[in-house]
C-alpha cells in the first residue's frame, strides 16, 4: 500500500506508524486499497450470480501481500492475483495490476482489473486516502461539493448536503450526487489536495474523527454492499479487463 506521499518536503498523507507495524491492526493512514467491495457487506456476507462469500469491511486486498514489478525511479506496479485464500471469500479468478507513478506534484494510480475466469467478474473498487490535516486546522478546511443528498453514516440516515463541518466529532458522509470526476480538499493555509478519478468512481466518501490529524476523501465506484445490491457494481467479461485511475495532486 501507499504509505507516504511528499511534495517539496510536505507530507500529503497522514500515517499512524503503530498501526502500520502491527499486523493485527488495520493500517490507519496512507492509502489503503478497497477491493472487491468498499464499505461493509450486510452481515459481512454476499450472494451474487449463484455464488456466495463473506468478507470484512472494505474487502481483503488491503490486508494481503502484493508483488512488486516494473520498478523505476518514479513508478512501480503492484500485482495481486486470486488464490485459494481469496476464492474462499470471493469465488472468482481475478488479477490486479496497480501502477503507482509520480509526475511533479501528482501521484497517479492506474488500475487494471482482469477477469481470468469463465464467468463475469463482479466488483467494486475504491481507495481510502488519509490526508494530513492537523486537528486544529479542520475548522478552516473545506471540501466543496455539488451534492444535494448523502448518507450520514453516523446518524444512519439520508441527509441534505450543505457546508461540511470537518471539525465535528465525526464526519462519515457518503455523497450521492457529487456530480464530478474530482473533489478538492482545501487546507487552512491555502493549499489544496485535488483527487481526480475515472468516471466509474461515482461515490465520494468523507470521513474524519475529532482529535485525529486526518481527513479522508475517498473515491469509490459503488456504495457499500454493492455485491448484494448490485448498485454501481462493475462486471468484467471473461478474458477481459477494466482500466481505472485515481490521482492525488498537491496544488
Amino acid at each position: 500500500m501507499l504509505t507516504r506521499f511528499e511534495v517539496g518536503g510536505r507530507s500529503v498523507l497522514y500515517l499512524d506508524e503503530a498501526t502500520l507495524l502491527d499486523a493485527t491492526k488495520n493500517v490507519r493512514g496512507g492509502n489503503p486499497v478497497l477491493f472487491p467491495s468498499p464499505g461493509p457487506l450486510a452481515g459481512e456476507r454476499f450472494a451474487r450470480g449463484g455464488k456466495a462469500g463473506a468478507m470484512k469491511q472494505h474487502g481483503f486486498a488491503r490486508n494481503l501481500a502484493w508483488s512488486a514489478r516494473d520498478r523505476g525511479d518514479d513508478a512501480v506496479t503492484l500485482a495481486l492475483e486470486a488464490d485459494d485464500a481469496t476464492r474462499a471469500q470471493y469465488p472468482w479468478d481475478f488479477a490486479l495490476a496497480y501502477r503507482y507513478s509520480l509526475s511533479g506534484a501528482t501521484l497517479r494510480i492506474d488500475q487494471r482489473i482482469e477477469n481470468r475466469g469463465r464467468e463475469p467478474l463482479p466488483f467494486a473498487a475504491g481507495f481510502h486516502p488519509y490526508f494530513l490535516v492537523p486537528d486544529a486546522d479542520k475548522k478552516a478546511a473545506r471540501i466543496p461539493t455539488g451534492a444535494t443528498r448523502g448518507w450520514d453514516n453516523v446518524g444512519k440516515q439520508v441527509v441534505g448536503v450543505g457546508p461540511i463541518d470537518l471539525s465535528a466529532k465525526e464526519v462519515d458522509l457518503h455523497l450521492f450526487d457529487h456530480g464530478a470526476d474530482e473533489a478538492t480538499l482545501h487546507l487552512a493555509d491555502g493549499a489544496r489536495v485535488v483527487v481526480r478519478a475515472s468516471p466509474q468512481y461515482r461515490r465520494w466518501v468523507i470521513w474524519t474523527l475529532a482529535g485525529k490529524d486526518f481527513v479522508c476523501l475517498e473515491p469509490w465506484t459503488a456504495p457499500a454492499d454493492a455485491l448484494n445490491t448490485g448498485d454501481g457494481l462493475i462486471e468484467v467479461a471473461p478474458g477481459a479487463a477494466v482500466d481505472l485511475f485515481v490521482s492525488f495532486t498537491l496544488a
